[in-house]
């Protein structure tokens, strides 16, 4: 085996498993950032540790592979705080930390505490690397981890403040690079045929079926297979937020998002649907409204790639161990046309076309601040018909999963799945995956404070994304709560909720970027159109309404 040291093994791994970029917060293993760029690889410096995990979940999700985030041992329970939301949104990061020697371990060591619970409860895997010759097994373990069954983030702390012991020391290291785990899928496992007649079976002798995607289907790419077997079935597609941009808004058989950020269509027809098809979705209490939407007792088949997610939170009629796109293109091959379903069909219209005619007087408002959902309407219309919209949480999913309609099969949509704050660095990352697209982030000015410093390293490095900030100077939808507690209006309650009036457009012109300010419906168009063509990073910020506040999810009568 040829002798190397740490640094250059792991900087040759990671070119060989389709690592471009490495996400870090300074001061950590510079010889391999040394050896790294060597070889081609960009190093992206960050200004938080949360930020760099953001932007490796961003990318991952984006360029359907691991990506690699770093931190020295004294950031690292800020980067494993961080990778909450890729273990939430199963994304394969590969996160790397210095840890200081056990000598100095339980010894009041500077800056230094144990680190390894706040991992363990964010990862799949996670192992100390004490020396360069663990290097080959545990390295390769990281990634087959992160890709393989459902994905998520893995951990390696290596030993030394910043991890250069390991990094420095030289070692007899053969390199292997297992290809299969350079992507996700790795693999992609297809339920037995019987299983698959029966599933057909079943969904041919539903009256009301509805198939409600997952992010499963996104993350096997298997957008296509799953509309062509709805067309071929006759079925309605519900999908849940991770799936947003699995079937174009205005297919026929697009019905939505359901659950808690959705439209009240959707929740309707899954629940007055008589069995539902649940592709690639671990059923999530956000998916189906705290397991409510469908109700306990209908009827669910489900596949999934992990055996272990079929019927956690539904007992299920059938279920099959697959690959999302596998899976459907196995029951295409094994279904004929089905006889449409006229009746529930015209009923699902007919659910649309009320919500549609319900929210149409806010959409098309002409009010001034401008209402979200009119702000929403305006993105649809001009998002570029190649574009990865990347959403934070908050009022901005609520909006976005809502509202939001994507209306091009090259269009693409990743939402943050827990932490307010998560799109600009998110949107970094995505646009890192994919530089020739677009990228447009969709926040609030609540969740533009988290990481607006991270605008500067998109300035640095040349990432130019585009923010659009609905921007209603304040945290509105904490409003509801707040005065509940403390009575309508009483003085000093407000700060609880209210925020300043910043003119964001300023503040990213100041740090560099390129910044505009929209108050009315008619300028959106042009504002977008000067953000994406001004060769830098760019903020549209949105002056919106502060009653614009997402009514309650739909729920049916009488549920729990």
């Amino acid at each position: 085996m040829p002798q190397m040291s740490g640094s250059r093994f792991m900087s040759e791994t990671f070119k060989g498993y389709g690592v471009t970029h490495l996400f870090v917060m300074p001061y950590v293993l510079n010889p391999v950032l040394r050896d790294c760029e060597q070889l081609g690889i960009r190093r992206v410096m960050c200004h938080s540790e949360k930020g760099a995990a953001y932007m490796a979940d961003g990318f991952a999700r984006v360029g359907h592979r691991p990506s690699v985030c770093m931190a020295q041992s004294v950031g690292a329970a800020n980067l494993a705080a961080g990778l909450q939301d890729a273990r939430l949104a199963c994304s394969p990061v590969v996160a790397i930390t210095g840890r200081l020697e056990q000598i100095k371990q339980h010894r009041h060591a500077y800056q230094e505490i144990d680190h390894r619970g706040p991992f363990e409860a964010v990862t799949k895997f996670h192992s100390q690397v004490t020396s360069a010759r663990e290097l080959p097994f545990f390295l390769r373990q990281a990634f087959r981890e992160a890709t393989t069954g459902t994905p998520g983030p893995t951990h390696l702390d290596l030993h030394g403040i910043d991890g250069t012991v390991v990094a420095n020391e030289e070692a007899d290291l053969e390199l292997i690079v297992e290809q299969p785990f350079t992507r996700v899928p790795p693999f992609r496992p297809e339920p037995e045929l019987e299983l698959v007649r029966e599933a057909l079976g079943l969904l041919s002798s539903a009256t009301r079926p509805v198939i409600v995607a997952g992010g499963g289907v996104t993350a096997s790419q298997a957008q296509a297979d799953l509309v062509a077997l709805a067309e071929k079935l006759s079925i309605p597609v519900a999908t849940a937020m991770n799936a947003k941009a699995a079937i174009s808004a205005d297919h026929p058989l697009a019905v939505g998002v359901p659950g808690n950020y959705s439209r009240s269509c959707a929740n309707k027809i899954v629940c007055e649907s008589d069995l539902v098809f649940f592709v690639g979705s671990h059923t999530g209490g956000q998916l189906t409204h705290d397991w409510r939407i469908p109700p306990a007792g209908t009827t669910v088949i489900q596949v999934d790639i992990n055996a272990a997610e079929l019927g956690r939170s539904y007992p299920v009629r059938l279920g099959m161990q697959g690959d999302a796109r596998a899976t459907l293109r196995k029951m295409l091959e094994e279904c004929e046309s089905g006889e449409p379903r006229t009746e529930w069909l015209d009923r699902v219209h007919q659910l649309i076309r009320e919500w549609r005619e319900e929210v149409a007087p806010l959409v098309n408002s002409d009010d001034l601040p401008m209402r979200p959902e009119r702000l929403c309407k305006e993105l649809s219309e001009t998002l570029p018909s190649d574009a990865i919209l990347v959403s934070d949480t908050g009022h901005a999913g609520v909006w976005t999963g809502t509202m939001l309609d994507l209306k091009h099969s090259g269009q693409s949509f990743i939402r943050c799945a827990g932490s307010l704050g998560w799109g600009i660095p998110a949107a970094i990352g995505a646009k890192c995956a994919a530089p020739d697209r677009p990228v447009i982030c969709f926040t609030g000015d609540g969740g533009v404070y988290y990481h607006l410093t991270e605008l500067d390293t998109a300035l640095r490095s040349g990432v130019n994304t585009v923010t659009v900030i609905n921007n209603n100077s304040s945290l509105n939808q904490e409003q509801f709560g707040v005065e509940q507690t403390y009575g309508a209006r009483v003085p000093g309650s407000d700060e609880l909720w209210m925020l300043s009036d910043i003119d964001f457009a300023k503040v990213a012109e100041s740090m560099g970027c390129f910044g505009v300010e929209v108050t009315r419906p008619d300028e959106f168009s042009g504002a977008l159109d000067q953000a994406l063509s001004c060769g830098k990073p760019a903020v549209i910020d949105v002056k919106t309404h502060i009653e614009g506040i997402a009514p309650p999810a739909w729920l049916p009568p009488g549920a729990p």
